[in-house]
């Protein structure tokens, strides 16, 4: 053999020994990686390649599944009443991608998770049988928040107290997740994306707006864990009008001729009086209003249900005016309807707050669980006597004052109802809130409920907490108890 074709020959066994390793590498080591890329067309054949697992409320499969008529995508999703679950749910779109609980628990859904795996599965790369995500839902409760908010812009949260769990989560407009589950839906996803009313945003956990005076609560259950006042029903230092420190401006009450000076705290909820929760805001200061806030879950960037919630705000760095501005829920406090749910249920809970979720089993086909929160976590926010004494308070102003539309015959209800000012000088129509408990005393359940109505339609001087939320939070909380 001469010598150039010896070179060619060794170049030519080099060239096969780099193909080899290639080879190697890539099935060794990345095949996991390509397998996982999401441009990887024959994942997402393999996601839609057999009827997917299902997302249940109380017993009843809410999703489903049909044939496609050609293309490489065998399967597509559907919806048992898609509008009424899709705040729950999200869409599973194959051209648009998922969210919500089908984003979260695709891989169960689509049988790709590696917790469906036996170990010859691992070896194969067999796809499995899907898995189902097992909702706390109540569907009485959904609906009855559903058909309440009817063609209102809103949300509404209902949690357990004693559990976390999420019994109803509602957000409307809402939209049909089956309209755009397929890969020629775009005029229906146009159309989604150019409603100025953003039914695709889940206002119950991703929209946080000014509470208002709902925020009171939080500001109250401080004040009384500091010793700033011993009881509810001990007189408050509140000049009326107060003025806001280092200004010219009185903070005003919504109606004149409440008894707000120097009221005790019992009727400064009942009548809903500005003046002394701005004065309590100041008096307490802000870094003890904040650490009250944060307990009840306020600034908290990882709030999971499992789904992620938009942080609920109580802000930095303010001078005194903006403080007093914060103890009636404005300035830069913001909160979603999960989070003023949580204040009324740790409070319901005689001062713990439990973590809130909304499913409790993700299973496999053979109904073998793979995740459970059955026990979650729980937490003190604030002493069971400072509880009593607010949920006292709030059955005050339910029974005697501004909630009286949330009244339900033989439960204990109480609430706190809050109108939030919105757009540079109040020149927009107000956010109406309501944030409540219920009890069963015959049976002692609880159910905490919190209503945002964002936009209703109505005439400005129409917008209050008690005449548009609280009949939401009302039918909620009876579909819960009774």
């Amino acid at each position: 053999m001469n010598k150039t074709i010896r070179r060619a020959a060794v170049f030519s066994l080099l060239l096969v020994l780099a193909l080899l390793a290639q080879a190697t590498w890539v099935q060794a080591y990345e095949a996991a990686d390509l397998t996982d890329n999401d441009h990887n067309r024959r994942k997402v054949i393999a996601r839609y390649a057999q009827p997917p697992g299902d997302i249940v409320v109380a017993g009843s499969a809410v999703t489903g599944s049909e044939r496609t008529e050609g293309g490489d995508l065998a399967y597509k999703r559907t919806y048992t009443d898609g509008p009424l679950y899709a705040a729950v749910t999200g869409y599973s779109s194959q051209a648009y991608g998922a969210t919500q609980l089908e984003g979260i628990y695709s891989g169960v859904l689509d049988g790709t998770d590696i917790r469906l795996k036996n170990p010859l599965d691992m070896l194969t790369r067999a796809q499995q049988e899907p898995g189902d995500v097992l909702t706390t839902i109540d569907p009485a409760v959904q609906k009855a928040g559903f058909e309440a908010l009817g063609d209102k812009k809103g949300a509404a949260v209902a949690v357990d107290p004693k559990t976390g769990e999420i019994l109803g989560m509602v957000s409307t407009p809402s939209y049909d997740p089956s309209a755009i589950s397929g890969t020629t839906d775009g005029e229906a996803w146009q159309k989604l994306l150019d409603d100025k009313d953003k039914p695709l945003l889940n206002r119950a956990l991703r929209q946080p707006l000014p509470p208002g005076s709902t925020f009171k609560l939080v500001v109250a259950a401080a004040a009384l864990e500091d010793g700033l006042y011993a009881s509810v029903d001990e007189r408050t230092d509140s000049p009326d009008p107060y003025r806001l420190p280092g200004t010219v401006t009185d903070l005003e009450n919504e109606n004149p001729s409440a008894p707000c000076e120097n009221a005790t705290i019992r009727t400064a909820l009942q009548y809903s009086c500005n003046n002394v929760f701005g004065k309590m805001a100041v008096d307490l200061g802000q870094d003890k209003l904040r650490a009250m806030a944060e307990k009840f879950g306020f600034n908290d960037e990882k709030q999971d249900v499992p789904v992620r919630a938009s942080a609920s705000v109580y802000p930095f760095g303010m001078n005194a005016s903006s403080t007093a501005l914060t103890g009636i829920g404005q300035f830069d406090v913001t909160a979603t309807p999960l989070q003023m749910s949580l204040v009324s249920a740790a409070l319901a809970n005689d001062g713990v707050l439990v973590s809130p979720h909304m499913v409790s089993e993700v299973v496999s086909a053979d109904g073998d669980t793979l995740q459970s929160y059955e026990n979650a976590d729980s937490k003190r926010i604030v002493s069971s006597g400072t509880a009593e004494q607010l949920r006292s308070a709030m059955v005050t102003v339910v029974e005697d004052g501004t909630g009286s539309n949330a009244q339900i015959p033989g439960l204990e209800v109480g609430g706190k109802t809050g109108t939030a000012q919105h757009g540079e000088n109040n020149s927009k129509t107000p956010y109406a809130w309501f944030t409540s408990y219920a009890k069963d005393p015959d049976t002692g359940k609880e159910v905490a409920v919190a209503v945002l109505i964002e936009d209703s339609g109505a005439e400005r001087s129409e917008v209050s907490g008690n005449g548009l939320a609280a009949p939401v939070a009302q039918r909620m909380m009876e579909a819960a108890l009774k």
